[in-house]
């Protein structure tokens, strides 16, 4: 018998978006999110920034950290890594009245030890600059690799990824909204949009929800003939079986699948 893991009500594939910086043009990218019902997350730094009214702003998104001062955190003292990432943190949970624990590397650079300083730091999971090309979920989401950047082809993605149909496919774009006004492509990621929205068989969700939601299918347990589940998270996780069959494993339940 084989299983295979599902997105939320059982939809097979999911999107999410990535936007750094907190560019003024932030506010022309909500308006196209929110008319197509996309979710997105926005990485922010804090240097030199007036974080009244992001609250409202991004309202139905996520914020995430990018570093107090956008900093190669490689090339910095690890301790003065860690007080960055922390002020960062700091700064934005003021702001929001939200626990803030995602992020993107500034630059897109990382090493080990800066992982492990993200770590220390409450950080769960941090976008890379990669792009993988792929629908693929990440092995380690402290290197969370993106599928693509917004300039990379993106109809052609747009058309690779609805054309699939396995389960457990994951759609990743990022970039800076500030590139769209300066390339004057807005249509780039408008047509994107219109063209994977209202869906039926993609969940589109933040990249918190994506990772917590992740965690949860990982972390289910299995009896060794695959016959029985047992959910010790608190977040419910969709299975699929050889059959057909597509089944809801509801927080801290035990389920017979068969």
């Amino acid at each position: 018998m084989e299983l295979a893991f599902y997105f939320p009500q059982g939809k097979r594939k999911a999107l999410t978006f990535s936007y750094d910086d907190g560019s003024p043009w932030d506010c022309q990218l909500l308006e196209i999110f929110n008319r197509y019902g996309m979710k997105a997350t926005f990485n922010l730094h804090t240097l030199n920034k007036d974080l009244s009214g992001i609250k409202n702003l991004y309202a139905g998104h996520e914020i995430a950290c990018h570093g107090k001062t956008h900093p190669y955190l490689e090339r910095i003292p690890a301790m003065s890594a860690l007080e960055d990432i922390l002020e960062n943190r700091k700064e934005l949970e003021a702001a929001t009245g939200s626990i803030i624990n995602g992020m993107a590397y500034p630059f897109g650079t990382y090493s080990n030890q800066v992982k492990e300083i993200l770590r220390s730091s409450g950080i769960l999971y941090s976008r890379t600059i990669r792009s993988t090309s792929s629908f693929s979920i990440p092995e380690d989401f402290l290197e969370w690799h993106p599928t693509c950047h917004h300039n990379e082809n993106l109809k052609n993605i747009a058309e690779s990824f609805l054309k699939r149909n396995y389960p457990f496919q994951l759609c990743y774009v990022w970039g800076h909204s500030y590139e769209f006004n300066n390339q004057n492509n807005w249509e780039v990621i408008e047509e994107f949009c219109a063209a994977t929205a209202h869906q039926e068989n993609i969940w589109y969700a933040t990249n918190m929800e994506i990772f917590e939601y992740i965690t949860a299918a990982r972390s289910l347990i299995f009896s060794a003939d695959s016959r029985i589940v047992k959910n010790p998270s608190a977040i419910p996780v969709w299975i699929g079986t050889d059959s057909g069959k597509i089944l809801e494993v509801r927080g801290g339940a035990t389920l017979c699948i068969f």
